[in-house]
């Protein structure tokens, strides 16, 4: 039977084994090291550029325009400028407190003339006194249209700017309303002091 001597390591022989097997292992940890190094260096990166990532969000979120905002905008001028236009048109076509103070002033004159008095003086107090209180009643409702839509178009010039301009629609119903407070003061100065018509006179016949 054939026997085959085992063979003997020196000490030389196993100091350079080890010594391969040691630089083995760090040639192979030294790709792992160097990566986990820039994933470190990544990470570090994306927690310093997101606090400012977050502060630009902000910020543009802060620059956009609040949709309620720019609703409420121009809504109190534009109130205005309505409520000027109407009371331009309530001093043209008249109001029924203006109805309501004629046909006072007429009962008043029938009042005073019931115990008699002369045609003229029954004119003057029946139908004069009614024409002119209507003519005046208008004209408070012009002079209040006229002044209402001169604020409206003269608020912007005064107390604290504003950041955006006032609506065009705005400024147009306001015009409208001034437009219709000058020419309602106009026709009730005139009806008041009988430029367009005076009273009847107690002399002209019946019928002519």
């Amino acid at each position: 039977m054939n026997t085959t001597p085992a063979k003997t390591t020196t000490p030389d022989e196993t100091a350079a084994a080890d010594a391969a097997a040691t630089k083995d292992t760090e040639t192979k940890d030294a790709p792992g090291t160097s990566s986990e190094a820039g994933d470190s260096a990544t990470a570090s990166d994306d927690l310093a550029t997101r606090p400012e990532d977050d502060a630009e969000g902000i910020a543009d979120e802060d620059l956009e325009p609040d949709p309620f905002e720019t609703a409420r905008h121009g809504v109190g001028a534009g109130a205005a400028a309505v409520v000027s236009a109407a009371l331009g048109v309530v001093a043209l076509t008249g109001a029924w407190s203006g109805r309501v103070a004629a046909e006072r002033e007429t009962l008043i004159g029938q009042i005073k003339t019931s115990g008699g008095g002369s045609a003229a003086q029954q004119i003057s107090e029946i139908y004069g006194d009614a024409w002119h209180t209507t003519a005046l009643v208008n004209g408070v409702f012009a002079v209040l249209a006229l002044l209402v839509g001169v604020v409206v178009l003269v608020r912007p010039a005064f107390g604290t700017p504003a950041d955006r301009p006032q609506p065009a629609w705005v400024r147009a119903v306001a015009l409208a309303g001034v437009a219709l407070g000058v020419l309602g003061v106009l026709i009730s100065a005139g009806m008041y002091f009988d430029l367009f018509a005076s009273l009847p006179s107690a002399g002209t016949p019946a019928g002519g």
